[in-house]
């Protein structure tokens, strides 16, 4: 599966809390979520953030507090995927759990620049910025996890399986 978006950048150390700040931790609709995706380091994000978009960062990724809150922001936001240089690792679970594409790519966040256009090749890990023409190599996301992805998350992929 190939995924293409214009690109948003975020450095390092981007923390739950800026990600989705506590004050809307209290509903679990993505939509509603997504409205503030991001507002703690960029009050306007979800304002002109469009669907498909990729957030690109740095290292570290979704430190902080564990909370799921933070991917079904980013989902709610229409974000297609995240590329960081690392994740933090509940962050890691967590997006898959929530049905969130993410890759680790080294060196990325040097080589994109906020607006570029980038597809990722999710089987491969194949990285392409369309505007400047680097490629870059992140690790594949493993076929079940992939499943995850398709199906929107842990629980519809369990409840799916269950209904099969």
């Amino acid at each position: 599966m190939k995924i293409e978006g214009r690109v948003w950048t975020f450095g390092d150390n981007i923390d739950t809390d800026v990600i989705i700040p506590a004050i809307y931790l209290v509903t679990t609709d993505m939509g509603e979520l997504g409205k503030h995706c991001m507002e703690g380091v960029d009050a306007t994000f979800a304002e002109k953030v469009g669907p498909g978009d990729i957030i690109v960062a740095g290292k570290n990724f979704g430190c902080g507090s564990s909370r799921e809150h933070a991917p079904m922001a980013i989902k709610g936001a229409g974000i297609s995927c995240v590329i960081a240089e690392g994740f933090a690792r509940i962050f890691f679970r967590n997006a898959f759990n929530m049905g969130l594409a993410i890759f680790e790519c080294p060196g990325v966040f040097q080589g994109v620049q906020e607006g570029d256009r980038v597809s990722v090749n999710q089987d491969t890990g194949e990285i392409t910025d369309h505007t400047n023409g680097k490629r870059f190599l992140a690790n594949p996301i493993p076929p079940f996890m992939q499943e995850l992805i398709e199906a929107g998350g842990l629980m519809a992929y369990i409840l799916n399986k269950r209904q099969a």
